[in-house]
């Protein structure tokens, strides 16, 4: 299946497209400025212990204050503390500090967020869910730096290999050449793509994600929280990195040096696929050229059309999203029913598979599919969701339909639902839902007449109207238009326009150009 990659880069965010057989499948945005993302890592302050959640709140320079649950201070917690403490008295000998602080065991399972977190104490976090709604970020206190092939652990000494490896001699393999460069109170977890690369490419990974992170102890001297102390990659990269196959076929951005940087990044972990990134250097807009812009149009509503008249409704609420099936104008009579209901339900929750990663909906989704009679076809569709969700990479989990034909998903959460405003405002209106009384219009028109006339000295104007309108304003011998030309000694002739809302005008020059 051919994947392209699309970045369009503007001066407020950078919006990234991801196309399976052209046909959009998955939509980010990244604000400009936007420190929040997931894999930042902060120096924070504890603001407040809550003994009762066992959590605490931790300032990391955000609107909400972050949340830190104590299971999530992470197994080398205590090393990182100690590390952070200590580190203004061994600035000179940094190295050999770091070396030096002992790797203590995981946590107590049962233990307490009081027994470690006070009021105003100095935290080293990362951030492992971006703020949603009213809540602030989800913080843990395992620091890690991931990669394409592998995922650094400071403070660590274990190597630990993905199980989809299943080949044992490959698996002794990696863990025997990442223990022989692996350097003091570092661990690694190795990812599956890793599976038969040479010893030096995982060598220059794993030197650049401990240059990444001993980088940030200079900035952890003397440092004020909240600190920023670095950013994974950009989500750009983070796409490439984790998803780059054979059956990418294009990565394609607008900015020269976004383009540059990606090129760079794919030579050095797929040199054969260097060429598939490109760079866009025409007038029109990127999303507009590979007509993505309509497909985002055409997927955010809160309306899916389907084929054949059926249709989806898409529905946020706070607690959970709600997806309701419709058949529509499809729907059949007599011993066709059940066949019908089966065929539009099996439609919908494909487009609903692909609504879920277009749209990053996490948490509870309830899906009400048209009711079926037979149970064969319910587990049937319950099978098919599980195929049309395979490609999809969050965590998730689908329960067999209920006897009201409800489907339950939970879909793994990590930042906010990807929501983008479809409706444009009428140009009648201006989005206030009210119109002029058409009584009033030839007042209205003659009022702006005027105004050109004698106050800005027009005399030759044109005036571009709905069809309607015009037939009103000229029609008859002695036309509205007529006398207006006679009463203001000015020269005003009207033209139709089908691109014109019913009230809608538009005034031009003798040049025929739009007057503002």
């Amino acid at each position: 299946m051919d994947k392209d990659l699309v970045i369009e880069v503007t001066p407020s965010k950078v919006s990234i497209a991801l196309l399976e057989e052209g046909r959009l499948v998955e939509y980010n945005e990244e604000q400009s400025g936007d420190n929040f993302s997931i894999g930042n890592v902060f120096l924070g302050k504890v603001k407040r212990v809550m003994p009762a959640l066992n959590a605490a709140f931790v300032d990391i320079g955000a609107k909400k204050d972050a949340f830190i649950h104590y299971s999530d201070l992470g197994h080398s917690y205590k090393s990182f503390d100690y590390f952070l403490r200590h580190i203004n008295q061994n600035r000179k000998k940094l190295k050999s500090f770091y070396n030096s602080v002992r790797i203590t065991g995981q946590l107590d399972k049962d233990g307490k967020i009081e027994g470690f977190l006070k009021p105003g104490q100095n935290i080293l976090v990362s951030i492992e869910k971006e703020p949603i709604s009213t809540k602030g970020s989800r913080l843990s206190g395992e620091i890690s730096i991931a990669g394409r092939n592998i995922v650094l652990l400071p403070f660590s000494d274990k190597v630990n290999i993905s199980s989809k490896i299943s080949d044992k001699s490959e698996r002794n393999r990696l863990e025997r050449l990442v223990y022989s460069i692996l350097p003091p109170n570092y661990g690694v977890i190795i990812r599956t793509v890793a599976q038969g690369k040479k010893a030096a490419v995982l060598d220059a990974e794993l030197k650049s994600h401990i240059e990444k992170w001993e980088s940030s102890w200079s900035r952890l001297v003397n440092a004020h929280p909240p600190k920023l102390l670095f950013t994974e990659s950009d989500r750009s990269t983070i796409i490439v990195r984790d998803r780059l196959n054979d059956s990418f076929t294009n990565i394609v951005t607008n900015d020269a040096s976004m383009g540059e940087a990606l090129r760079d990044y794919v030579a050095e972990i797929a040199p054969e696929k260097e060429k598939i990134v490109k760079i866009h250097k025409g007038s029109e807009s990127l999303f507009d050229h590979l007509g993505i812009t309509k497909q985002l149009k055409g997927a955010f509503g809160k309306v899916i059309p389907l084929k054949h008249g059926a249709y989806l409704i898409i529905e946020h609420t706070e607690a959970l999203t709600a997806i309701d099936v419709n058949s529509g104008i499809r729907a059949k009579n007599g011993v066709e029913q059940e066949e019908n209901v089966f065929e539009v339900n099996m439609i919908a929750a494909e487009e609903i598979a692909r609504q879920l990663r277009l749209r990053d909906i996490g948490g509870i989704i309830v899906i009400d599919f048209i009711d079926m009679h037979s149970a064969e076809n319910r587990a049937a569709l319950h099978k098919k969701m599980f195929g049309f969700m395979e490609r999809d990479r969050a965590r998730h989990k689908i329960l067999p339909l209920t006897r009201f034909g409800l489907m339950e998903i939970t879909r793994e959460r990590v930042r906010p639902a990807t929501m983008i405003n479809t409706n444009e405002k009428c140009p009648s209106c201006n989005g206030t839902g009210q119109v002029s009384s058409t009584a009033a219009i030839d007042e209205t028109i003659e009022r702006e007449l005027a105004y050109f006339v004698e106050n800005k000295g027009y005399k030759k104007l044109y005036l571009q109207v709905n069809p309607i309108i015009k037939s009103y304003l000229t029609k008859g011998v002695f036309t509205i238009v007529r006398g207006w030309n006679r009463k203001y000694n000015s020269s005003l002739k009207v033209i139709a326009s089908n691109d014109n809302a019913f009230l809608e005008m538009v005034w031009l020059d003798e040049k025929m150009e739009k007057i503002s």
